[in-house]
């Protein structure tokens, strides 16, 4: 045999880690909704995980101002001294929380902030409580740093949020942390001062790291007020990782802005790991993210009045149906559709034994995409995002109704 050909043939061993990280569910689905449309299909998708808004124009601006002004070089691997000062400032205005320059760290996003603290806090086989239904994320990211995801059930009667009671029971000497998000993707649910100060005296009482996830705190209806879990006690402050970004908020998910406030001294070690693993976050998107926390807040109000119109219109529009339902969300802009009654129904001799069945018979009946919620820990939902016009609203749901009404 030639040494070409040896080399050829030999395959590389993918590790355990790499190996056990599941592939997305919904990229079969995305990717056939993309080939329908290509298609001149008249597709219509409710997967965004994005506001459909530009960001602001005072944000586009400063963006230019900084090319213009060379700001295009390496800057502190953790982030500059300008945005981590806005960030202190934006974190002691908007949530009563005192911080300094060393208790922050700014990453290539929320989800690269997420990472770091996992890959920072674990050990291998360290456990990590996960609400379910659960960003579909943090699983895996908590795999990936050698952790043991431990999901743990909640109810729609208590709109899936965990307990304190729940928490407690699944506390193991191995626990390590527990994830909490709110507002929270996928269900939209809030939590309030009361639930977030008895889940944060369990942690306490077993010293156990709250990874607070508030990608999502500004987007919030009803009148309601955003908590951050660490504005409770300093003795939860101590073990909170507030994370957060500029991605939903200010229409900037393409910019890559993320980042995390919490103990100086792991902060200093998740610095360390940042710097040899990706360097600093984007120069240019740091400058124009210092503009954005300092900036007018009017475009954020009007993108946050449109989802909550739009929220109202989505959750109208899927109750009209008696096949399917769904609960009105207080935060985010995603709606879980309960289509238990689908399960079970037959389409063209295909039975619909779960949520991905039914995303993808949607997809080619109805021309309508969704995310099956089995992906989020729920077999019995999809979920929907009302992150695009009132008229696709009201296209797609007539034609998941009519659908569902063609089932009975």
């Amino acid at each position: 045999m030639h040494i070409e050909e040896r080399y050829y043939f030999t395959m590389l061993k993918i590790n355990k880690v790499a190996s056990s990280i599941s592939p997305s569910l919904t990229l079969a689905i995305t990717s056939k909704a993309s080939a329908l449309k290509a298609q001149g299909k008249d597709i219509i998708s409710f997967g965004a995980g994005e506001p459909d808004f530009d960001t602001p124009d005072y944000i586009r601006a400063s963006a230019i101002e900084a090319i213009n002004k060379g700001i295009t070089r390496y800057t502190a691997a953790s982030g500059t001294m300008e945005l981590k000062e806005a960030i202190c400032k934006k974190l002691l205005e908007d949530n009563s929380l005192s911080y300094k320059p060393e208790n922050i760290i700014i990453s290539n996003g929320a989800k690269h902030s997420l990472y770091n603290i996992f890959a920072v806090l674990l050990e291998d086989g360290d456990e990590v409580i996960v609400p379910s239904p659960f960003w579909l994320s943090y699983p895996e990211m908590v795999k990936m740093a050698k952790g043991t995801p431990v999901m743990v059930e909640t109810s729609a009667k208590n709109a899936f949020k965990i307990t304190a009671e729940d928490f407690e029971r699944a506390v193991t000497p191995k626990t390590k942390a527990i994830v909490i998000n709110s507002p929270n993707n996928p269900t939209g649910s809030v939590y309030t001062y009361d639930e977030l100060k008895a889940i944060g005296e369990v942690a306490v009482k077993y010293n156990i790291a709250i990874i607070s996830d508030e990608i999502y705190e500004k987007i919030i209806y009803d009148g309601l007020n955003h908590v951050s879990i660490a504005s409770i006690s300093p003795e939860i402050k101590e073990l909170t990782f507030v994370v957060n970004g500029m991605s939903k908020a200010y229409a900037m998910t393409g910019w890559r802005i993320g980042y995390v406030a919490g103990p100086a001294y792991v902060i200093k070690a998740m610095s360390a790991m940042q710097s040899h693993a990706t360097s600093n976050p984007n120069s240019i998107a740091q400058y124009a993210s210092c503009t954005a926390l300092g900036g007018d807040k009017d475009a954020m109000e009007n993108m946050r009045a449109t989802f909550e119109a739009r929220r109202d219109l989505m959750v109208k529009e899927i109750n009209t149906s008696d096949m399917i339902s769904c609960e009105k969300p207080h935060g985010a802009f995603y709606v879980l559709v309960n289509i238990s009654k689908l399960i079970g129904k037959s389409v063209d001799g295909k039975v619909i034994e779960n949520s991905l069945d039914c995303s993808n018979i949607l997809l080619d009946k109805a021309l309508v995409a969704t995310i099956p919620g089995v992906v989020f820990g729920l077999n019995d939902y999809i979920r929907l995002s009302y992150a695009v016009s009132n008229e696709h609203i009201v296209e797609g749901i007539a034609r998941i109704r009519a659908f569902a009404e063609s089932l009975k």
